[in-house]
């Protein structure tokens, strides 16, 4: 004697949605893949093309003027352990990792080796980002060109703060 059981419906055929399952996490691992590559890209790549961007660069200096009278200066507010540090700016300067930077902020791993550049125009002082990976900002707001400092402006690059001060 056999004893049967209830019989339950056999599998059903998931292979089509499975393998398109598959292909999608595939795809998205491809994408992702291509983010990172991209963005090692920008942090690295050559010097070349970033010297040739800087020669379309207004010259901080101007019909021979150079405003050295009033003294400018970045106080660090942030982060807590840097807090107080304060660089002169001269007529040109770059701020970023890397150790030949006027601004050199090597603690700070948010930052591009060549992050942002700041300099003076007819006495005032500009800033501006070097096609940094996490942007530059002034007074919270990303800027993608030049941008007058003032005083008392907070300049972000990376995880560093700094307040502007003549």
């Amino acid at each position: 004697m056999h004893l049967y059981l209830l019989s339950l419906p056999g599998p059903t055929d998931n292979t089509p949605v499975l393998r398109t399952l598959e292909y999608g996490v595939i795809i998205l691992l491809w994408l992702f893949f291509m983010w990172v590559v991209r963005a090692v890209w920008v942090e690295v790549r050559p010097l070349k093309r970033r010297r040739r961007r800087d020669r379309k660069r207004p010259d901080p200096v101007t019909d021979g003027k150079r405003s050295r009278s009033r003294r400018l200066q970045l106080h660090v507010i942030r982060p807590d352990d840097q807090a107080g540090r304060t660089y002169e700016i001269s007529d040109e300067v770059t701020v970023g990792r890397a150790p030949g930077c006027g601004v050199s902020i090597g603690y700070d791993a948010y930052s591009s080796n060549l992050h942002a550049r700041l300099y003076r125009l007819d006495g005032d002082l500009w800033a501006e980002d070097l096609g940094s990976t996490n942007g530059t900002w002034i007074n919270a707001v990303r800027i993608d060109e030049r941008t007058k400092l003032r005083k008392g402006d907070l300049l972000q690059v990376g995880g560093t703060v700094f307040e502007v001060d003549r």
